[in-house]
């Protein structure tokens, strides 16, 4: 796929990526809705993991995307939100923790940030944006600090994510017996989609208001 040259780009790119996810897991609900009850069952828990991949996948494309975008303006970390230079250097403050750096390493390290002003954001480090496999709602957050977006739309959902969508995909893709009763169809994919298009949309305003610039 393209780059997200312009704010139109991003916002298509979001939506082609989102509309086929959308697609499955509504074909996959409706397929399950019309099973007899024993394929019903296994429709049911295939509907569990495809809710949880598009979600995490959803995620994964929209963040990357909107780092992506913003680096294609090539403005500098003075011009720009902090949390872009603190993206910056996450990576090397990581390494420097684990390691056993003197105090002239950290002294330099210090030194290097508060003269970076001026150094240009272009090249986006695609290993922030870190699902690790198991995105539960901490790991959200951390990926909402990184793109320096509100949580408060998803704090309603933390219970959805953590329990009753990742702790049954879990349970599943570890090989337990884990059901999901049909009444609980809309209550999955209705949370799944909503949450998806609310990342998708925090993100599109952050771009339209030109959010990602220092105020």
């Amino acid at each position: 796929m393209s780059k997200p040259y312009s704010e139109a780009d991003f916002s298509t790119q979001l939506e082609v990526d989102r509309s086929w996810r959308l697609k499955e897991i509504s074909d996959l609900k409706t397929a399950a809705r019309a099973a007899d009850s024993s394929l019903r069952r296994v429709l049911l828990r295939s509907l569990v993991t495809i809710c949880y991949a598009h979600w995490e996948g959803f995620v994964r494309f929209a963040a990357r995307k909107y780092l992506e975008y913003v680096a294609l303006r090539k403005h500098s970390y003075g011009s720009l939100d902090r949390q872009f230079l603190r993206n910056y250097f996450l990576p090397r403050l990581a390494a420097l923790s684990n390691s056993r750096a003197s105090v002239r390493e950290m002294c330099g390290l210090v030194d290097e940030i508060l003269n970076s002003s001026e150094r240009r954001f272009a090249r986006v480090n695609l290993d922030l944006i870190d699902t690790k496999s198991n995105l539960n709602f901490n790991v959200l957050l951390e990926i909402c600090l990184v793109c320096s977006i509100p949580t408060e739309p998803f704090e309603k959902h933390e219970s959805f994510v953590d329990v009753f969508l990742l702790k049954r995909r879990n349970g599943i893709a570890h090989g337990e017996d884990t059901y999901l009763e049909i009444n609980d169809v809309d209550e999955l994919t209705d949370n799944t989609v909503a949450m998806m298009r609310a990342f998708g949309n925090a993100l599109e305003n952050h771009i339209y208001l030109k959010n990602y610039v220092a105020k």
